[in-house]
This record gives C-alpha cells, sequence and structure tokens, in this order.
C-alpha cells in the first residue's frame, strides 16, 4: 500500500497567505465579495466576478466530489512514493471547486458526487498547512 503524500511546505504570498496559514489553523478560509458575495476560491486580491472588495471567512470544509482521476505514475518526489492516489476538484458547499487529494480510502472507492469533509495536513512547527479531503 503506498504511503500517504507528504506535500510541500505551500508557498505563501500577499494573496494566499490567508488560506496557507487558515489551513495551518485546521480551517478551510475561502474569501467573499464585500459588494457581490460572490464565493471564490483561488485566493485574490479583488473580487473576480465584479472586482470588489473582498473579505474572508471560515467554510464549512464540505463538499462532494465533482470529478477525480486516480495517478498511477508521478516521479516528482514526494509524490512518487505515495502512488497510486486521487486528485479530485471537489465542490465546495459554498460553490467553489477546490482541486486536492482525496485520502482515507481506496482509490477505486472515490466516486463523482461523493459526499467527502476536509481535513488538514502540515508541520506543528509551520503555521502554513494543505487540505486534503476524506469521505464524509
Amino acid at each position: 500500500m503506498a504511503k500517504e503524500i507528504e506535500h510541500p511546505r505551500p508557498v505563501a504570498d500577499w494573496e494566499t497567505r490567508g488560506y496557507w496559514e487558515g489551513a495551518g489553523r485546521s480551517e478551510l478560509v475561502l474569501q467573499r465579495c464585500k459588494a457581490c458575495s460572490a464565493v471564490q476560491h483561488r485566493p485574490r486580491a479583488q473580487c473576480a466576478k465584479c472586482l470588489g472588495p473582498i473579505e474572508h471567512f471560515v467554510a464549512s470544509g464540505r463538499g462532494t466530489v465533482w470529478t477525480f482521476t486516480v495517478t498511477e505514475q508521478n516521479q516528482v518526489p514526494p509524490f512518487r512514493d505515495s502512488v497510486p492516489y486521487v486528485l479530485a476538484y471537489v465542490e465546495l458547499e459554498e460553490g467553489p471547486r477546490l482541486l486536492t487529494n482525496v485520502v482515507g480510502c481506496a482509490p477505486g472507492d472515490v466516486r463523482i458526487g461523493m459526499p467527502v469533509r476536509a481535513e488538514f495536513r502540515g508541520s506543528p512547527t509551520d503555521s502554513l498547512g494543505v487540505p486534503v479531503f476524506r469521505p464524509a
């Protein structure tokens, strides 16, 4: 059986720091537009829909698998020791889709529409984390 992916440390910049630091606190932090209320992911400096100002909020961490693939080959460390693994787009309850890994089940058990919930990977000595999803 493959070992779990040891995710590399995220690279956080001024736009994405809130997202990665939220994951380090075991929170899924998204952005919402103060003008039009659109919820967005990936983090940006302003609303992608109306260019309005954004605010950060803690999302539910719940979603469904929108689509996925089982990765059988990857020679890039640290991923090569973790094949096969599931790379999926999860559609969050709040609307955006997030590219992530599905963990906690066999790759063959993952299905489109499967309910999932977020959990987080990171180092206790680091303020940044990475969200992954497991079956709910």
